[in-house]
């Protein structure tokens, strides 16, 4: 049975993308950046794995290319409201395994765990193309319904399909933004690569949760399996995201539970980027120790000029 990859990527990225109709192609995405202040988000979790969500500004530190950089501003984000947008495979090899069944029990799981009030959620598919099932709409239970108007079509192009739904997403700026992709982990016929899709996400701020149904152990698996693992497991750390492998249901609601968890419980630092535009290395560290905070790895610095 082919690995179920069930990936959550919480992305922003700062440009549009043109709503695809239920049989449109999606155009090429654009990534722009030209921002001063750098905002990103962070987990901070102890030893035995819980949230820690009661640290001040002074016991974080910003590391930026190397050299400790202020931290202006510091934000708890418990109670914003969240976008999610799930993006399920439409690829013949969902139909072909059960991939499409544990699709759907991750998806609901995700939008039961929303609140109509507060949050909203959408619909999108892909095979080669981004296609727009549902809207974002607070009417979480329509998205639900929705899931059965997925179809299975051919060839896959996964990492484009997750750059171009982040463009989507990003226009939620007031929320928490969230992808659950929900497919067999093929990809095909992207254009981006895993470490390009990586990049673009932790430039603007977007932790991926991958979440692998596998029952198999990871001797069972085949040389190309694993580094499509492996592939998705760098896209997740580079963002500040987490890669899961789960074989039962007991560890898949764990991990769904981990996921909504962070979504709810961040930290929010501000810093001023550097003065030279470009990629910058950043990293962020607490001044207690036994803490392990986890946010993305690059940002991108606008140019001066």
């Amino acid at each position: 049975m082919r690995t179920v990859c069930l990936a959550v990527i919480v992305v922003v990225l700062g440009m549009a993308w043109p709503r695809a109709a239920a049989q449109e192609a999606a155009p090429q995405a654009v990534f722009r950046s030209g921002v001063n202040m750098v905002s990103m988000a962070a987990v901070v979790r102890d030893t035995k794995g819980r949230v820690v969500s009661t640290l001040t500004q002074k016991d974080f530190e910003v590391i930026d290319g190397g050299q400790r950089r202020p931290l202006l501003d510091l934000r708890t984000e418990d109670a914003a409201p969240a976008s999610v947008a799930l993006l399920v495979d439409g690829s013949g090899s969902m139909r072909a395994t059960a991939a499409n069944e544990a699709a759907l029990r991750v998806s609901n799981a995700v939008l039961s765990s929303l609140d109509p009030q507060r949050d909203d959620a959408a619909l999108f598919s892909f095979d080669t193309r981004l296609l727009t099932i549902r809207p974002f709409t607070h009417d979480i239970a329509e998205v639900g319904r929705a899931l059965d108007e997925v179809r299975s079509w051919g060839s896959t192009s996964l990492y484009d399909a997750i750059a171009g739904t982040a463009a989507i997403v990003s226009a939620r700026t007031a929320n928490r933004r969230a992808i659950v992709v929900l497919t067999d982990g093929a990809d095909t016929t992207s254009a981006y690569t895993p470490t390009r899709v990586a990049e673009i996400a932790s430039a603007v701020d977007a932790p991926v949760y991958a979440v692998v149904w596998d029952r198999r152990a990871p001797e069972s698996r085949s040389v190309e399996e694993n580094v499509r693992l492996g592939s998705l497991r760098g896209l997740a750390e580079m963002t500040g995201g987490e890669l899961f492998v789960v074989g039962d249901d007991v560890v898949m609601t764990r991990a769904i539970h981990k996921i909504l968890e962070e979504l709810r419980h961040q930290y929010v630092l501000a810093f001023e980027a550097a003065p030279h535009g470009g990629w910058r290395s950043v990293r962020v560290q607490t001044r207690q120790r036994g803490l392990t905070v986890r946010t993305r790895a690059w940002y991108l610095a606008a140019s001066g000029d």
